[in-house]
C-alpha cells in the first residue's frame, strides 16, 4: 500500500491520548478522567471477583485466569486518556 498523498500529521483514531498529545487534538476533561477511572475500577473488581470465583469454586483455571487479566486491562485502561486543562499555562503563575 503507497503512502502517496497522505498528509504525516494526519490525527490517528485516539489521538489525543496518550503521553503526548498532537495540535489540535482535544484530550479529556477531569469529569470525564474521574468517570472512566470509577467505571474501569468498578469493572476491573467485578471481573476479579469473577476470576476468583472461577479459580477456586468452580476451579476452571484456564477461564479464571483469563478472567484475571482481562479485570486487570480494565482497570488500567484509563491510564491511556490525557487530561486537558491540568498543565500550567506561560501566563498563569501571576
Amino acid at each position: 500500500m503507497s503512502k502517496k498523498g497522505k498528509d504525516p500529521t494526519a490525527q490517528r483514531f485516539g489521538g489525543e491520548f496518550g503521553p503526548y498529545r498532537k495540535e489540535g487534538t482535544q484530550g479529556v476533561t477531569l469529569s470525564t478522567f474521574k468517570t472512566l477511572v470509577w467505571t474501569s475500577n468498578i469493572g476491573g473488581l467485578l471481573l476479579v471477583v469473577l476470576a476468583l470465583e472461577l479459580l477456586f469454586v468452580q476451579q476452571r483455571f484456564n477461564w479464571g485466569f483469563l478472567a484475571l487479566v482481562l479485570g486487570v486491562a480494565v482497570a488500567l485502561f484509563p491510564s491511556n486518556y490525557e487530561i486537558v486543562g491540568m498543565n500550567e499555562e506561560d501566563g498563569d503563575n501571576d
